[in-house]
């Protein structure tokens, strides 16, 4: 179980990484924080990648409808010109679809002492690292893996299926799109192709 960083006497911020599959509950757990944070009177301000418009163009929303306001972004060095001098928790959401200059912009801002939540997958459709994800695990301070439920055996999930053709890396898409599969289960391939065979 994540125990959050306790505030009072702390001397330096720190980067908090949430990960996993589609559907496993990663920006869930980011909303999470950043309410309890608001709790704490911390000032906070969240940011999203602008190319990603699935539920709302502003704010950041999970699959169980959970929301909170954001500020889209072009790139990760607009992040660092947009915090407030006073903020003291920064709050990131789909951060494999940001560029390679997130990782230094988390570190910058946690020198500043300011705690940074960042979500994100972790790999891509083809089972590959994602984007900047993988040098932000390397650099946090707290790493938190999610897990969603496999589609077709009810196992742990921590793979994205991709349902269509396209092989593009970044494709936005929900469950008419993608499914979260276990590990064997992602390795089958068209798992519906394959029933339709052994029928």
């Amino acid at each position: 179980m994540f125990l959050e960083p306790h505030f009072k006497g702390q001397r330096s911020g720190w980067i908090e990484v949430i990960c996993g599959s589609m559907f496993s509950g990663k920006t869930e757990e980011l909303i999470r924080r950043i309410k309890r944070a608001k709790i704490a009177n911390q000032k906070i301000m969240i940011f999203k990648p602008k190319v990603d418009t699935r539920y709302d163009e502003m704010k950041v929303v999970s699959h169980d409808d959970n929301a909170v306001d954001s500020l889209p972004v072009s790139s990760s060095t607009d992040i660092l010109k947009l915090v407030d001098n006073d903020v003291n928790v920064v709050g990131i959401d789909e951060a494999q679809f940001f560029d390679a200059k997130l990782t230094p912009t988390c570190e910058a801002l946690a020198l500043k002492g300011i705690r940074v939540i960042v979500a994100g997958l972790d790999m891509d459709f083809k089972g590959k690292p994602f984007g900047p994800m993988p040098n932000l695990l390397a650099s946090a301070e707290y790493i938190t893996k999610v897990h969603a439920i496999c589609h077709h055996c009810g196992n742990l999930a921590t793979h994205s299926y991709r349902l269509s053709a396209d092989q593009s890396q970044v494709m936005l898409g929900e469950t008419d799109t993608y499914e979260a599969r276990c590990r064997t289960c992602y390795n089958m391939g068209n798992i519906m192709d394959l029933k339709v065979v052994n029928e």
